[in-house]
């Protein structure tokens, strides 16, 4: 692989994205098709300035050329048979509407040697912004690091990346108890480099990898797409249900409610730390823990959030072993053989099924220093929305929503560690 065979276009299709990018863009296209949002980029990564590395001009060409790429008959077609999971996942009017989307416009001002990019419109047709703009910033990102590099060491690069992969298979080889999901997408060295990860792995270790959460990946390599929900969906349902605090609150169970209603069983993984794990359990009713499959967890320490479920399961006279876990927040291999060690010990007093969404370490480990950095929906029908998380260093909002709503959500989490993905 060589730096300079670089694609025309970083993004050349609409299935470049991440799957639950379509997953919650149906239950919006449903339910709340003309909501008005507002989403920001933010960089988390203290010492990054992107306006000082990514040139202005090269970004606009990349975020240009995404608003003219339309659906293929191809791509809808793949969509409309991703039916693993539930029937018909995917309905007509969803596909048809896919077919004619057109992104809406963004704003792009260098301040200093940062950069402010703002995506504003109808949710329905924003939300598909996301996953594709943090692919083109990483990108151009690394592009310019590896242009200050001689051709040898741009090489020494990706011999780093392979032998570090080469690493991680010879630890999932000794742990073959450990599932996974490529979760890599938004934060990918390149696109090249993740096709190459998830080629190598479905290859070496295919027992172990259940699939890909980017569409196009998925597509081409014959594996799953993976993904359910996202934080954005609480966020931007908080800004229709507005009224008072009481209406805020449940706006967090209306979520719940309504990606059942469009899902059922079959996409039932449940975020938990929007507003904080502790205000999740003890919002999610004990019929919903006994439907839904399982929980996703983003934020703080994994192996204490995996006690809490087992306790929130158990309270409720529900056998952990029947649900799921997914373990995403900033995974490297051996944090998930830690945690899959951990709760393996405890199988003989129920523990429940442990599976992992691996993102920027997997993806993105060629000896550079990762960048950390989000786009987030920060308006929505209106109203500043508010992300609390379980580690305060995650949190997104203005400092007075921020405060309005941990005493809405009764949010005590004082954990505040910087974020390395």
């Amino acid at each position: 692989m060589n730096a300079i065979e670089l694609p025309k276009f970083i993004i050349e299709s609409m299935l470049d994205i991440d799957f639950y990018k379509f997953t919650m863009g149906q239950l919006i296209f449903h339910r709340y098709p003309d909501v008005h949002v507002k989403y920001a980029l933010k960089v988390r990564t203290k010492d990054v300035h992107l306006a000082a590395c990514v040139k202005e001009d090269y970004l606009r060409y990349e975020l240009d050329h995404v608003r003219t790429l339309k659906f293929r008959s191809s791509e809808l077609h793949y969509l409309r048979g991703t039916n693993e999971y539930s029937e018909r996942m995917f309905k007509e009017d969803y596909l048809e509407f896919l077919k004619n989307l057109k992104l809406p416009p963004y704003e792009l001002k260098r301040v200093g040697d940062d950069y402010e990019l703002t995506f504003e419109g109808l949710w329905s047709e924003a939300i598909y912004w996301e996953t594709l703009v943090l692919s083109i910033i990483n990108e151009l990102y690394y592009r310019a690091l590896m242009a200050e590099k001689t051709s040898f060491e741009q090489d020494i690069v990706y011999a780093t990346g392979k032998l570090r992969l080469a690493e991680k298979i010879k630890k999932l080889r000794a742990n073959p108890k450990i599932t996974f999901s490529d979760f890599g997408t938004r934060r990918r060295f390149s696109r090249d480099w993740q096709k190459y990860v998830v080629h190598t792995l479905a290859a070496e270790i295919p027992n172990q990898l259940l699939g890909t959460s980017n569409v196009l990946l998925a597509n081409n390599c014959n594996l799953l797409s993976m993904g359910t929900n996202a934080h954005e969906t609480d966020m931007g349902v908080s800004g229709v249900m507005h009224g008072d605090d009481d209406e805020i609150r449940a706006s967090h169970n209306k979520v719940l409610e309504d990606w059942w209603d469009e899902y059922g069983f079959g996409l039932s993984i449940a975020l938990t730390d929007t507003y904080g794990s502790d205000f999740f359990f003890s919002d999610m009713t004990k019929e919903q823990a006994e439907k839904w499959k399982g929980l996703r967890q983003d934020s703080g320490d994994p192996i204490e959030f995996g006690e809490k479920a087992l306790r929130f399961y158990k309270k409720h006279g529900i056998d952990p072993k029947t649900k799921f876990i997914v373990f995403s927040d900033g995974l490297d291999i051996d944090t998930m053989v830690k945690i899959t060690n951990h709760f393996r010990n405890k199988i003989k007093i129920a523990s429940f099924r442990t599976t992992y969404g691996w993102g920027t370490n997997l993806t993105n480990d060629l000896g550079f220093s990762p960048l950390s950095m989000v786009i987030k929906l920060v308006e929505s029908n209106g109203h500043g929305t508010v992300k609390l998380s379980d580690n305060l260093a995650k949190a997104m909002g203005k400092p007075e929503d921020i405060e309005r709503f941990k005493k809405i959500f009764g949010h005590t989490v004082t954990l505040n560690e910087s974020c390395t993905y």
